[in-house]
């Protein structure tokens, strides 16, 4: 699970950080659409210097363009962030969109309630914060294994 713990003494709080996982680096996304221009081109230049390859081409073009398009969506579309700060007196929630946009919610930690939904949330292990009339999901990007074990390490820093 991609996430970071910061406890904070001082400020007897402490700091959860939240983002998808990225399975693709740049580097590794830019590998595999030169890997598949390159295998796509074996076949194609068998075909060099004919009316033939110049009415492939621009497909073949358009396909790798369409993947590699496809491939920076979903990366600029991965970049969520949410911040979960637990105070003595008050808890926090910032969820930062791709966008820019940021969604916020917070309560006194002594009124908020942390709540799992094992099979009748919208997903498996849907984990929510209630408080102050409202209900967020943390953690929406996550895989339901990484749900359980979210909601386990937030129960366990619930209690401290």
């Amino acid at each position: 699970m991609p996430y970071q713990w910061t406890t904070s003494p001082e400020a007897h709080q402490q700091e959860l950080r939240l983002w998808p996982h990225n399975s693709l680096p740049p580097f590794g996304m830019a590998a595999f659409v030169l890997f598949t221009f390159a295998m796509i081109l074996i076949p194609v230049i068998a075909s060099a210097g004919s009316p033939v390859f110049w009415g492939i081409l621009p497909f073949v073009l358009l396909a790798i363009w369409g993947m590699k398009h496809a491939l920076e969506r979903n990366r600029n579309a991965r970049q969520i962030l949410e911040v979960l700060t637990i105070g003595d007196v008050n808890t926090q929630l910032i969820r930062t969109e791709p966008s820019g946009a940021t969604q916020e919610w917070s309560c006194n930690r002594h009124w908020a309630t942390l709540t799992k939904y094992d099979s009748e949330g919208p997903v498996p292990h849907y984990v929510t914060l209630r408080g102050m009339g409202r209900e967020v999901e943390i953690g929406a990007f996550l895989s339901e294994d990484e749900r359980v074990t979210l909601y386990d390490e937030l129960q366990h820093a619930w209690q401290k």
